[in-house]
């Protein structure tokens, strides 16, 4: 099974086409290939989902952790971990995909091999409450900024950005205030012990 699709705040790669070398050169890389579910779409029962159709089918959502854990296992893997056929499995995955429950598949990669091993939380607010809300345009050419979220509290938003060491974060923060018209207050992360885990269980 070969997928390749841009996601949201991730990196768009090809599919592999040079097997278990590849794959594993990857592996030594840091890279682990997950598909990227929307939450939009995983409520459980007695949540609040934004879609009138959350996934309540006990297949789809078994599908969906076994595609989070590894976006590149194949359908026949698929099929033998579900009980299901193959065929039954492409058509569960296709409608999951059109849904748009599986936004697409990328490459989870290990920043520090990248030579971005310092990350940080930068909540923005806005120096003028009346200016427009367009923050995240302002701010969305940045490449090192790898999400953004809307938040309640104090600040308006948070980004999450990497670089590779305090000098490059201090031009970022220069660089976001200048652009965005706000106000910063940063977190730099120490270790992760986790992240990026599946939606669901």
């Amino acid at each position: 099974m070969r997928r390749s699709a841009p996601t949201p705040g991730g990196h768009a790669c090809q599919p592999c086409t040079h097997g278990g070398k590849h794959r594993a050169d990857l592996g030594r890389m840091g890279w682990v290939w997950r598909a990227a579910l929307s939450p939009r779409d995983l409520a459980p029962a007695g949540g609040r989902p934004a879609r009138l159709a959350p996934v309540d089918d006990d297949t789809d959502r078994r599908i969906l952790t076994l595609l989070g854990a590894d976006g590149r296992m194949s359908y026949a893997d698929l099929a033998r971990e579900t009980g299901l056929s193959t065929s039954a499995i492409h058509q569960r995955v296709r409608r999951l995909e059109e849904r748009g429950v599986i936004t697409g598949y990328r490459a989870v990669l290990d920043p520090r091999a990248i030579g971005l091993p310092l990350t940080a939380l930068i909540d923005l607010t806005p120096l003028d409450p009346s200016a427009p809300d367009d923050i995240p345009q302002r701010v969305e050419g940045f490449g090192e900024i790898e999400a953004c979220w809307s938040v309640a509290g104090a600040a308006s938003y948070v980004v999450k950005v990497r670089v590779a060491e305090p000098a490059d974060l201090e031009d970022l923060l220069a660089r976001i205030r200048a652009a965005a018209g706000v106000s910063t207050r940063t977190t730099i992360v120490l270790s992760t012990p986790f992240e990026g885990r599946p939606s669901i269980t």
